[in-house]
């Protein structure tokens, strides 16, 4: 009895105290953030807007997509105090939204207005009443067959001057 004691204690000694294995390491601090979806016409929330937080923190990158709820509101409270934040937001009928963060509070909140789409470009419309319209020198006409042999600043009486071709060796 006396030497099953012994021979417990000495290997309750034996065993080393450092742990093998992973190291418990805390997870940083987090930060709630709440972004407000509304329209920008009327200030109406967005319901179902896809929330997305692209997170990038000392190199580890992640995202998370949320949608909104009906009052155009999503919270996320995972992501880390110091960590910058590419937050996106898509929603039907709207331009998409996009902008850096950094995220330096333990409460943050964004309220974000989104825009209807503008009008595509086309180039079959005429833009001539358009301040930042491309003025074509031709006025859109494109060469009769005639005239594409014929120099553009030579009248139709004096022969062109000769262009110099490249000489074989």
């Amino acid at each position: 009895m006396v030497a099953l004691v012994v021979m417990l204690g000495i290997s309750l000694s034996a065993q080393d105290k450092t742990r093998r294995g992973r190291k418990y390491k805390p997870p940083p601090p987090t930060a709630k953030i709440e972004v407000t979806v509304l329209r920008d016409s009327d200030s109406k929330p967005i319901e179902n807007a896809a929330v997305i937080f692209h997170v990038d923190m000392e190199g580890d990158k992640g995202n998370m997509e949320l949608k909104t709820n009906e009052d155009g509101k999503s919270v996320i409270d995972v992501l880390p105090i110091g960590s910058t934040m590419r937050l996106q937001i898509i929603a039907k009928g709207f331009k998409t939204y996009g902008e850096d963060f950094k995220i330096d509070k333990a409460d943050m909140a964004f309220g974000i207005r989104m825009k209807r789409p503008g009008e595509q470009y086309s180039i079959y419309k005429d833009h001539s009443g358009d301040g930042n319209a491309q003025k074509n020198p031709d006025d859109g006409k494109q060469p009769d067959a005639g005239e594409q042999g014929e120099q553009k600043d030579q009248p139709k009486d004096k022969p062109a001057p000769e262009q110099s071709k490249p000489q074989p060796r």
